[in-house]
């Protein structure tokens, strides 16, 4: 591992002047994007996103949406994946943030992104219970309380981080993989028919479209939302083989691969219905823009498989996403940020490599969060689930923003044999700007995205939890600027000694 000069080396290292590291080359190109992509779930993001956008955003303009939000989301990683060739950092963001704005803004952005992951896992559990309950009961007539399903993925999450990245990679393929054909069979079956019911047609994909309906803003955001986790790539480049030419691949794979995916599912979907009948169909019945093409081109059996699948899909999103948690939790924790943390989340377990004990905490936190909810009374989807992914949604697109500020100023003073007039300054500049009007239409279209709970206290909280986890990390950094120097110098500092970033 490598710190800044000046610092020395046994800042990063416990009792015995051990090293704690992630398992290395645990993972290869692909494990990564599958890593990446699973906590885009892409059989959540359509089934739960689209009907959505076509009923109360853009209409029949959501796959143009997704076209829009591909092209910012690929301008932003130009930038990002500039700095993962110089800087392989398990913290991502917050390291990345930290070389190139400093590390008061590292360690405010590093507790952000935390933030957002640690509740974004609450959140797909409820998703993940609500699919489990309905899916079971309609299609075996048994009902089982939705905390049960609660329960079972908390279990599957933590074993899957405690074991190690690459068992969790093992189970997301094959989780990733059959949900992302089933979404293909629709989607290639309508096209080999022509289409549907009004045939082929051009305006769900103009880009105009994407500006245009109820709620244009609304639409456009939802498209983001669909996209939240593909930055996850850099977080696993400590273990991954030859991070410096994996993670940015991976990167840009995760973004075009799941935007061309994106825009052509949704595009057959709202075909299969007919464009004439898709806003009516999504409005009464939102499921109904899939399962109804679904059963119409492939066959009855396949909606069954897709009612599971969606099972599956937000498992494999909530498992990802305790990966983030826990990785995130770990690097904080190896810095001391906290001097107890060094010893407890900083820790990674001797045999399999993994931040287990910070996977542990995430576990924990996730149940305090999901008993509050269940308390509070609130609904696993409509409260849980929508309230915490629109809360860790700001957060993370906030973070995102400030990312692409850090590339500008990190190239301004470093590797000028980097520099290039797009990928280090235009790229980053276009891309933060970008990220900044996706944060002002999820803020504008808060109460529209949350439904039922648009008067809920959380989602009125929300814009000021974001800031205050920002303004703690913002004076807590300066704290240890003044009273603890030798800490201060460490924030957001352990990268890969590979990189050769002093």
């Amino acid at each position: 591992m490598a710190v800044d000069e000046g610092v020395a080396p046994a800042a990063e290292t416990d009792e015995e002047g051990t090293v704690h590291r992630l398992k290395p080359n645990a993972i290869g190109l692909l494990g990564v994007v599958f890593m990446a992509v699973a906590t885009a779930a892409p059989i959540t993001a359509m089934t739960g996103n689209v009907p959505f956008m076509v009923s109360a955003g853009n209409g029949i303009g959501a796959p143009a949406s997704y076209l829009v939000a591909m092209v910012v989301l690929a301008i932003f990683s130009v930038g990002f994946t500039s700095m993962a060739k110089h800087i392989t950092s398990t913290g991502a963001f917050y390291g990345f943030i930290s070389y190139g704005l400093g590390r008061t803004a590292g360690l405010a952005s590093g507790l952000l992104a935390t933030f957002a992951y640690v509740v974004f896992e609450p959140a797909l559990i409820g998703i993940f219970s609500t699919f489990a309950t309905g899916t079971l009961k309609d299609q075996t007539g048994v009902h089982i309380p939705w905390w049960a399903f609660a329960v079972l993925m908390l279990a599957v999450n933590a074993m899957g981080t405690w074991f190690g990245v690459s068992v969790a990679e093992k189970l997301l393929v094959v989780l990733l993989a059959t949900e992302v054909t089933i979404l293909a069979a629709m989607a290639v079956s309508v096209a080999l028919h022509g289409g549907g019911p009004d045939g082929f047609g051009l305006d769900p994909v103009n880009p105009v479209n994407a500006f245009k309906g109820t709620s244009a803003g609304l639409g456009l955001f939802f498209a983001f939302w669909s996209w939240v986790g593909f930055e996850s790539t850099a977080m696993y480049g400590e273990e991954s083989r030859n991070p410096k030419k994996i993670i940015p691949k991976a990167t840009m794979i995760s973004v075009l691969g799941v935007g061309v995916f994106y825009v052509f599912v949704s595009w057959m979907a709202i075909s299969g219905t007919g464009e004439s009948k898709a806003v009516e169909v999504a409005t009464a019945n939102p499921l109904q823009l899939f399962f109804g093409p679904t059963e119409q081109y492939v066959g009855h059996w396949a909606v069954d498989v897709m009612q599971w699948l969606m099972i599956t899909g937000s498992l494999a999103c909530g498992m990802a996403f305790h990966n983030c948690a826990a990785r995130y939790m770990y690097a904080l924790g190896r810095e001391g940020v906290l001097p107890s943390l060094k010893h407890t989340v900083g820790r990674t377990h001797p045999r399999h490599g993994s931040p287990h004990v910070a996977g542990l905490v995430q576990t924990i936190v996730t149940a305090v969060l999901l008993l509050a909810f269940w308390a509070a009374g609130k609904d696993p989807y409509s409260g849980t689930y929508v309230l915490l992914a629109i809360l860790g949604t700001m957060a993370i697109l906030v973070v995102q923003a400030v990312c692409s500020f850090a590339v500008l100023a990190y190239f301004r003073t470093h590797h000028p044999e980097s520099r290039h007039w797009f990928r280090t300054l235009t790229a980053p500049l276009v891309g933060g700007i970008a990220m900044l009007a996706v944060v002002v239409l999820l803020v504008s279209n808060m109460s529209a995205a949350a439904g039922t709970e648009s008067g809920s206290l959380v989602l009125k909280a929300t814009p000021w939890l974001v800031a205050a986890v920002a303004a703690l990390g913002i004076g807590y950094a300066q704290y240890l600027k003044r009273r603890s120097p030798e800490r201060y110098l460490l924030l957001g500092r352990t990268v890969l000694e590979e990189t050769k970033e002093r």
